[in-house]
């Protein structure tokens, strides 16, 4: 459970101090839980973001949702695995719908980590709560995911991801009709201002967000695209298609209500019946670090979302 929100007024005679160092004190708590407090996006200041580093200004209104503490280690767990892919080096895993990726605020057990500290006995920054983890999905979207067994390959990667040379391909059962075939998306995306649980274009820190797109199917209703995101933002597919009228189809969070303006009985069901929404990273390519060579996994869609789209053919 989450702890109340605290609201701190900074006093004239403390300004200038570093905003990790202020709250460690005020707070009685380490300037590395601070730390990770901000970065989690659980503290602003003024309403607005800011780095540990930030210098608390004389009447600063300091807002702070302290997160729950994380375990402090790993629990492996037996959760079974889908493997695409494995060597010496990595694992390429196909992720349900509804695994989470590690621990997090209110998820402590249960997660693709935990099965992967049970599974395999070498993985990259295996004393942390994210062993092997390079990239992630969100919570209810299936598909490939990359995993490193050694840090050197884990850093490989990473830089792979950080210069886009890693290409993503997602299938996404979109709301209505887009009226292009084709097209790039390009808006920036960041922490809603008010919701912090989402993303959105109105945020005070927003970060270069781009999503290209082509229609795969046309139904009466709904728009089958191949979505290949260019950035790797939180929610990056979910939230641009949503700013475009089209949300993914079952996304309670950013497609609340559009169930109601659907005329097809049966399609409706079928996606108020899902305990997810439709988007899945159908396939991944990328260097292999220590061959050289290019790997491209794919991953078939889950049978939940093949059945949507027969309904939808029929």
């Amino acid at each position: 459970m989450m702890a109340p929100e605290i609201r701190i007024r900074v006093d004239p005679e403390e300004a200038g101090t570093r905003l990790d160092s202020y709250l460690s004190r005020k707070l009685a708590v380490s300037r590395n839980k601070v730390r990770h407090w901000i970065k989690a996006g659980a503290v602003s200041v003024n309403s607005l973001d800011r780095k540990p580093s930030y210098a608390v200004a004389a009447d600063d209104e300091i807002a702070v949702a302290p997160p729950p503490d994380l375990p402090s280690h790993l629990e492996p767990e037996p959760i079974p695995l889908s493997i695409l892919y494995e060597d010496e080096h990595l694992v390429v895993v196909d992720k349900p719908a509804g695994l989470i990726v590690h621990p997090g605020a209110g998820n402590r057990t249960g997660t693709l980590a935990n099965a992967l500290a049970y599974h395999f006995q070498q993985m990259s920054r295996a004393d942390t709560l994210r062993p092997g983890i390079v990239h992630r999905l969100d919570k209810q979207t299936s598909g490939v995911l990359v995993v490193a067994k050694s840090d050197a390959v884990h850093e490989a990667l990473a830089q792979q991801f950080k210069r886009r040379a890693v290409g993503k391909e997602y299938l996404a059962l979109l709301f209505g009709r887009l009226e292009k075939k084709s097209g790039t998306i390009e808006l920036p995306l960041g922490r809603d201002r008010r919701d912090r649980k989402k993303i959105s274009p109105r945020s005070r820190k927003l970060r270069t967000a781009v999503t290209e797109y082509k229609v795969i199917r046309a139904f009466s209703e709904f728009t089958l695209v191949k979505a290949t995101p260019q950035t790797g933002r939180t929610h990056q597919i979910r939230v641009h298609f949503s700013e475009l009228g089209h949300p993914v189809a079952g996304d309670r969070m950013y497609g609340r209500g559009m169930l109601n303006h659907i005329r097809d009985d049966r399609a409706r069901s079928l996606i108020r019946r899902m305990d997810r929404h439709f988007l899945h990273a159908s396939s991944i390519s990328f260097m292999h670090p220590e061959t050289g060579g290019r790997v491209r996994l794919t991953s078939p869609l889950p049978n939940q979302l093949e059945q949507l789209l027969h309904a939808l053919e029929e």
